[in-house]
């Protein structure tokens, strides 16, 4: 008998990287990035669908350039908007399953009273990267299809351009760094969303009723930071002889003005991913120590271990311009091109 077909796009990118590993055990895996998918080309990912005819689709592709997404709204929506929606449509026609990957920027920030954004709160996009995704979430609701759409945070990884590895950089070559202390969410490393992702798919495709899973889920590290607070423990825990940095200073937004606005508040509530799938992330400082012990392997010992441990071990849970000072540190900024949502 054949083994199921799965498609990657976004094999390059953060969450991209590793869900070829987590998915493996489920399937045959086909994993694509650009150029051999072009996005902003509705035929080409037409083509791509017909032609490999996958039981499992997964959209780990996405315009993440934040910023840049200001000036460049046109080819933003027709990653993050339009090619959602045409996955969507043809996944269908396949009665294949899908999994796409959203974000936090789909909210204002604004949330009183502390606790995590809901699923079902409601959406106001503070800038064109926002929206173009918050549109990808729609169209991919519209289309009707089974589909999983997992909602993100301030994704990090051992690979690529991320948060993480810039702080690493910055920390070996400055003594001070200069981080925004004003925006609180919840740092989730790559691995883990690929780990819950196969989990989650896994329970899916042996449900009876697969289309009883159908939804919208947030999907992020348990816990709490800013990204002040995430930079500090970044650089404290890379060994002294590594790193020239010796402090982290707390600045606010406005100090450091950039092209997007972004959500001064970022934490999702994941209560419906625990009670739907009894997933839960480990708590973000937790999952950094995890990956900085994995980026600290050699690269041919990582291989191994992949090779090695290719289940999951993620297990499931109960129930510019002249300054002064130091340039502080952009967020939210180019997450890994468009490999990541």
């Amino acid at each position: 008998m054949d083994r199921r077909r799965i498609l990657i796009i976004g094999r390059n990118g953060q969450v991209g990287w590793e869900l070829r590993r987590t998915l493996a055990p489920l399937g045959g895996v086909v994993a694509i990035d650009f150029p051999e998918i072009d996005l902003t080309d509705g035929s080409s990912v037409r083509r791509w669908l017909t032609e490999t005819r996958p039981a499992l689709v997964v959209n780990a592709a996405a315009y993440t350039a934040v910023d840049r997404a200001e000036s460049e709204p046109e080819k933003c929506h027709l990653i993050n908007a339009v090619a959602p929606g045409i996955l969507a449509q043809e996944a269908r026609k396949l009665d294949a399953l899908l999994v796409h990957y959203s974000t936090d920027y789909v909210f204002d920030g604004a949330k009183a009273g502390g606790g995590g954004y809901l699923e079902d709160d409601p959406t106001r996009p503070l800038g064109v990267y926002g929206r173009s995704k918050l549109a990808g979430d729609l169209a991919v609701l519209e289309a009707g299809g089974r589909h999983l759409i997992f909602r993100l945070c301030w994704v990090y990884g051992t690979r690529g351009q991320n948060f993480l590895l810039t702080i690493m950089r910055l920390a070996r070559d400055r003594e001070t760094l200069r981080v925004v202390r004003d925006q609180v969410g919840c740092p989730t490393w790559s691995r883990m969303i690929a780990e819950a992702t196969a989990l989650a798919v896994q329970q899916t495709l042996a449900a009876p009723d697969p289309a009883a899973f159908t939804g919208l889920y947030h999907l992020a590290a348990s816990g709490r930071t800013s990204w002040h607070g995430f930079a500090e423990a970044i650089v404290r825990a890379m060994p002294p002889e590594g790193r020239k940095c010796t402090g982290v200073e707390p600045i606010a937004t406005a100090e450091y003005p950039t092209a997007a606005k972004r959500p001064a508040f970022s934490v999702l509530c994941c209560d419906k991913l625990k009670r739907t799938f009894g997933l839960q992330l480990p708590d973000w400082h937790e999952s950094l120590l995890a990956a900085l012990d994995v980026e600290r392997e050699p690269p041919l010992a990582v291989a191994r271990a992949s090779a090695a441990s290719p289940q999951p071990a993620l297990s499931p849970g109960g129930p510019e311009g002249p300054r002064s000072g130091p340039e502080p540190l952009r967020t939210g900024d180019g997450r890994g091109g468009t490999s990541t949502p």
